[in-house]
């Protein structure tokens, strides 16, 4: 697709944080910058790094491959590359390339004179892979608690760390994090449903205008966040969602080692009760 007229405003020199001018260009719509190489570059590493732990194992079947990390017994210490070591230089990839993502996307905010909502908003769901494959595990004292590169090995995983800990969806941060995914599917699918029902009127019919929009769910609810705010509200749940996600793990196992029923023995012990 041929650039749009009015992007030929948007596309100045400047606002790069490393480089200056040398990758201060553009590749047909993508801007490329210092962080997109660096991205590109451990991006390509990282998946061909996951193709050569595929080669050393005995399928090919794409929901059958899986990089495991090292064993428990290896520690937080380097392991060797078909015994854990792929897993560790994988993530390393991965968070290199996330993060030159997300600074990318603050080069780019800077030359357009915007907020840094975007990548604010990548950050966090960096933050909790993170969280999931660095934080916990040194919290746990073993890079094996992190989890394996793979469709169904990664499944098991969630499968075995929710038995571990018994119960896990009584995980009170567990809670938050899936009420905020549900509320964030709720909220947005109310948004995009109400758009479309004003944007596209019965033949013969003129378009809806945002104060109908407004007038529809102060009607339904009793009050309209506005259209501007219901974006916010959007971000607000899905950053949520994501945060909660990360906190709900990182506190089984470093903070929380029993089932998670028992963490609601405060509940009965209250003296309400009594």
């Amino acid at each position: 697709m041929t650039m749009l007229s009015f992007e030929k405003k948007y596309r100045v020199r400047g606002g790069t944080l490393i480089g200056g001018d040398l990758f201060d260009f553009w590749i047909g719509p993508f801007y490329v910058g210092f962080f997109g190489v660096t991205g590109m570059l451990f991006t390509i590493l990282g998946t061909a790094l996951i193709f050569y732990g595929a080669s050393l194992g005995n399928t090919w079947n794409p929901w059958q491959i899986s990089i495991a990390p090292p064993d428990l017994s290896w520690g937080l210490s380097l392991a060797p590359l078909a015994e854990g070591g792929l897993w560790q230089i994988i993530t390393v990839c991965a968070i290199i390339s996330f993060g030159s993502w997300a600074l990318r996307e603050v080069e780019i905010c800077r030359k357009l004179g915007m907020g840094y909502h975007v990548p604010f908003a990548f950050s966090v769901a960096i933050f909790a892979y993170v969280t999931l494959v660095v934080i916990r595990p040194v919290l746990m004292g073993a890079w094996g608690h992190g989890f394996p590169y793979g469709i169904f090995s990664h499944l098991d995983w969630v499968s075995n760390v929710g038995y571990q800990y018994l119960h896990f969806h009584y995980n009170p941060a567990h809670m938050l994090a899936v009420t905020f995914f549900f509320t964030t599917t709720l909220a947005l699918g109310l948004h995009g449903s109400l758009v479309l029902s004003s944007t596209n009127p019965k033949k013969g019919e003129t378009v809806r205008t945002p104060e109908h929009e407004d007038t529809y769910f102060r009607d339904l609810i009793g009050y309209s966040v506005g259209t501007l705010g219901i974006h916010r509200v959007g971000l607000f749940l899905a950053l949520s969602a994501g945060f909660w996600s990360a906190v709900c793990i990182v506190i089984s196992g470093p903070f929380w080692t029993r089932s998670w029923t028992e963490w609601w023995t405060w509940w009965l012990d209250l003296p309400i009760w009594s």
